[in-house]
């Protein structure tokens, strides 16, 4: 079995920084892309930032300049540094990685629970 364990969200003022980590355990053989996504209420989940095992990164066009995603593979970690941040960034922040459990698997995608930022003064 995999896990994504997330952590860092919570209360900031407009402006503010915040950093989320997410720590994938368990069954891993490899992991490919790792990624954010967020979900703020009444909206669909949008990805924010995603890297790949090589370091290659995409970001959403409203995070760009703002948020830096990072990833460490021989801890199985990723995290978001968010700065400058606004209101329209609060949302609950999940993690997502796409992970073989062996060499002869398809990877699937997991998910994190959660965390919930929220950007206000």
């Amino acid at each position: 079995q995999v896990q994504l364990v997330e952590s860092g969200g919570g209360l900031v003022q407009p402006g503010g920084s915040l950093r989320l980590s997410c720590a994938a355990s368990g069954s891993i053989f490899s992991i490919n892309v790792m990624g954010w996504y967020r979900q703020a209420p009444g909206k669909q989940r949008e990805l924010v930032a995603a890297i790949t095992s090589g370091g290659s990164t995409n970001y959403a066009d409203s995070v760009k300049g703002r948020f830096t995603i990072s990833r460490d593979n021989a801890k199985n970690t990723v995290a978001l540094q968010m700065n400058s941040l606004k209101p329209e960034d609060t949302a609950v922040y999940y993690c997502n990685a796409g992970i073989k459990s062996r060499p002869w698997t398809p990877e699937y995608p997991y998910w994190g629970q959660g965390t919930q930022v929220t950007v206000s003064a």
